[in-house]
C-alpha cells in the first residue's frame, strides 16, 4: 500500500509518491533543469518579472491576433497569476487590436452551497479578470460579452464552447497542490483508497465542480485572504482535462510565488520523464503534445534546508 498523506491522510497529494522520485527530484539544480525540455515539453527561463509577465500577456496578444470572422480564436487564462492582466489590456489598447473575433475562457471559479460566487464576492475570479483587464480595453476594441466564456456550477455550455472555438492556448499557474486550475488530487475513499484514479479516468473528467484539497485552501487562504482560511471556499468549478486537451497548447508560469521550489522541480521532472501519477495531476501534462513551462529564475531558489 502506499504511504498515507504527509498533509492530508484522507487525500492522495505528491507525499504519497515512491520517496525516491522526491529525492531526485529534490537534488535538482536550475542548471538540470534547463536540460529537461523535450520534443513537446519546451522549458523557458526569465531573469526579470517584467519580463516575465510581459511574455506571459503576449501570448493573448498572439492568440487573439489569429482570430478572424472565419475562425475566432481564444485563449484561456488563469487568475494565479493576475500579473499579466493590466498588461494585456494596455498591450490590446496601445496596439488597436479588435477583439470582435477573439475569445476568452476564464479556468475556474469559486463555489459556495452549490451555486458559482457572483461577481460581487471579494474572492470572484470572474470580477477579478473584468477589472483588471477587460474592463480596462477601450470601448471600440471590446471583446463582445458573448465570447467572454466563465465556468458555473451547471458548466455544459461551457465545455460545449470548446468544440466551437479554437483555443489556442491554455495558460495556467501550479498550486501546491501540483495542479492547473483546480485540477487537484482525489480524497482517498471509495474505490480510490488504496489507488488514486487512473490517467485515463483522471483525464477523461470536464468542466466540474470539485472538492478542493486542503492544501489548496491553505494557498489560496496565504495568497488572497491574508492566511485567513475562513474566507476561502471548499469547492471550486474548473476546466478540466477533457477541455484542456482540446487547447493547442498548455502554457504553465511559474513565478515563484504560487508553488515552492521542491514542486515546480518535481513536476518538471515528471513531466520530462514522463512520470504519470495522479496524486500529481499536473504530471498528466506529461501525455498533451505541446506543454510550455515558464520560470522567473529566481524564483526557482534553493533547495538547501536551512533555519529561518
Amino acid at each position: 500500500m502506499r504511504p498515507l498523506s504527509r498533509i492530508a491522510p484522507g487525500w492522495w497529494d505528491y507525499t504519497t509518491l515512491d520517496p525516491s522520485l522526491l529525492q531526485d527530484a529534490a537534488k535538482l539544480t536550475p542548471a538540470h533543469l534547463v536540460t529537461l525540455g523535450r520534443d513537446g515539453f519546451t522549458l523557458h527561463f526569465y531573469d526579470t518579472m517584467e519580463d516575465f509577465y510581459l511574455a506571459e500577456a503576449l501570448e493573448y496578444v498572439t492568440a487573439w491576433s489569429q482570430a478572424t470572422a472565419d475562425n475566432p480564436v481564444g485563449i484561456c487564462g488563469p487568475i494565479g497569476p493576475t500579473e499579466q492582466l493590466p498588461l494585456v489590456a494596455r498591450l490590446v489598447n496601445t496596439l488597436g487590436l479588435s477583439l470582435k473575433h477573439a475569445h476568452f475562457w476564464a479556468m475556474d471559479e469559486w463555489v459556495l452551497d452549490g451555486q458559482t460566487v457572483p461577481v460581487s464576492h471579494p474572492l470572484s475570479f470572474a470580477r477579478t479578470n473584468l477589472d483588471l483587464c477587460f474592463d480596462r480595453i477601450d470601448e471600440r476594441l471590446k471583446m463582445p460579452p458573448g465570447h467572454m466564456h466563465f465556468p458555473t456550477a451547471e458548466p455544459s455550455a461551457y465545455t460545449r464552447s470548446f468544440d466551437q472555438v479554437r483555443c489556442a492556448v491554455m495558460q495556467g499557474g501550479q498550486g501546491e497542490v501540483k495542479h492547473w486550475a483546480f485540477n487537484d488530487p482525489f480524497p482517498r475513499t471509495g474505490r480510490f483508497t488504496d489507488a488514486p484514479p487512473t490517467a485515463e479516468e483522471y483525464l477523461a473528467l470536464p468542466t466540474r465542480v470539485v472538492p478542493l484539497h486542503p492544501l489548496t485552501i491553505v494557498q489560496n487562504a496565504r495568497t488572497s485572504g491574508g492566511g485567513n482560511l475562513c474566507v476561502v471556499p471548499e469547492q471550486a468549478v474548473s476546466v478540466g482535462p477533457l477541455e484542456t486537451w482540446k487547447a493547442d497548447r498548455v502554457s504553465i508560469w511559474h513565478a515563484g510565488t504560487h508553488d515552492n521550489p521542491f514542486g515546480m522541480r518535481l513536476t518538471t521532472l515528471m513531466i520530462a520523464k514522463q512520470v504519470i501519477d495522479t496524486s500529481v495531476p499536473m504530471s498528466l501534462l506529461a501525455r498533451h503534445p505541446d506543454v510550455h513551462f515558464h520560470f522567473y529564475r529566481p524564483g526557482l531558489g534553493s533547495m538547501d534546508v536551512e533555519m529561518h
